[in-house]
């Protein structure tokens, strides 16, 4: 009898050889019977869809059909891999396929999706052209191909506009060095935001300055200050950010406000925070401090802060890793503590550029500048260092 046959030999009777033309016809309507189940279970819902697999799993394992038919099942089961999300299964299912059979338009189809669904999108292009080159008038092939093509120019874009913020934010940091300005923990998100200084196409640095009104507890922003221009013509936005009418909630509106504005004018005064880690490094260090000396921010941490918001801010790695010196923030210890700070009073003659490249001023990634009025009673306090920004 043909069972008794060893592996490889030929039927020698008509027996045999009508055994084996039985076995294969059982297993060939096996094959297609579980193809059909297999068929069903699809029809049925996700809920079936293992057993679908499992039905076409059974059906190429019996190897009674030929090419095209054992390419439908190939096919069939990268069907219910793609709706499994079993992508990189359903693209190998659709490979098998194309090579038994070709024409098998599906099988491309199938191989494009699944190839969309991963991001790739050469790749699902090549199917797709390849199954419209057999078949030119297929309809699911020209739309998922045009769908590709809307990927592909949205992935470009996307790609340019990181590149982009990649080049801006580099470019920052290499300003930053060239002006020997220090960078450390940002301070007061809640108020800044994402706002970051920008760099011109002259190479100007322009920055957005936050302004603290420490006797009101009240803020502004100045949101360009070019890094060329004198604190002087800022004042009179200040001045009028600071004067009695803000204070008193915009009730009187006369004269007198006039007036007084001017002598505000006169009377106000910038001052930035330095901590005690600051001044401790800078005796140490003879009045010089270099950047990473303890209190600023590596470049790849200022980095990841000026991405932050772009394109740009998923991008695991933006340059060589550094070791961020300064895990700990001048500004962290020292913050409502009464006397750790000190402050340092701004000339308004000077350039925002001078006064940030200071050995002693660490910019907490914006800009900070304290607003008092020499007219107020809070003035003192402040000198004196009985009052700090509040945690």
């Amino acid at each position: 009898m043909a069972l008794w046959m060893e592996t490889g030999s030929e039927p020698k009777t008509e027996s045999e050889i009508a055994d084996l033309e039985a076995i294969s016809s059982l297993k060939e309507s096996a094959a297609l019977e579980l193809k059909e189940k297999g068929n069903e279970f699809v029809k049925k819902g996700k809920k079936h869809y293992p057993e679908a697999v499992d039905c076409y799993n059974r059906a190429i394992n019996q190897k009674a059909l030929n090419d095209q038919d054992t390419s439908v099942l190939f096919s069939n089961r990268a069907h219910v891999n793609l709706l499994l999300g079993n992508y990189r299964r359903a693209i190998t299912d659709s490979q098998d396929a194309i090579k038994l059979s070709p024409a098998n338009i599906k099988a491309y189809y199938r191989a494009a999706k699944s190839c969309l669904s991963l991001n790739l999108l050469s790749e699902a292009k090549s199917y797709c052209e390849s199954g419209i080159e057999k078949d030119p008038s297929n309809e699911e092939l020209k739309k998922l191909a045009k769908q590709i093509d809307l990927k592909k120019l949205e992935h470009e874009q996307r790609e340019a506009q990181v590149s982009k913020a990649l080049v801006e934010a580099k470019d920052l940091v290499s300003a930053f060095e060239d002006r020997m300005v220090k960078l450390g923990r940002a301070m007061y998100s809640e108020l800044t935001g994402l706002r970051k200084p920008v760099l011109d196409k002259n190479g100007i640095l322009h920055w957005p300055v936050l302004l603290l009104y420490a006797e009101v507890m009240s803020s502004d922003f100045i949101e360009d200050f070019c890094e060329t221009d004198m604190f002087s013509a800022h004042l009179d936005i200040i001045s009028f950010l600071f004067s009695p009418l803000k204070i008193e909630m915009l009730i009187h509106f006369t004269m007198r406000f006039v007036i007084s504005s001017v002598l505000y004018a006169l009377s106000i005064e910038l001052y930035y925070e330095v901590s005690p880690i600051v001044r401790e490094l800078m005796i140490m260090m003879n009045s010089s401090i270099k950047a990473g000396a303890g209190v600023c921010l590596s470049k790849t941490k200022i980095l990841q802060y000026l991405l932050e918001g772009t394109a740009a801010s998923n991008v695991e790695s933006v340059g060589e890793k550094e070791k961020d010196a300064a895990d700990a923030s001048p500004y962290g210890n020292s913050a409502g503590v009464p006397g750790s700070s000190k402050w340092v009073k701004v000339n308004e003659k000077r350039t925002l550029h001078d006064v940030l490249k200071e050995p002693n001023f660490i910019i907490p990634m914006i800009p900070v500048f304290y607003v008092v009025s020499k007219r107020s009673s809070f003035y003192k306090d402040f000198r004196t260092g009985k009052w700090a920004p509040p945690v």
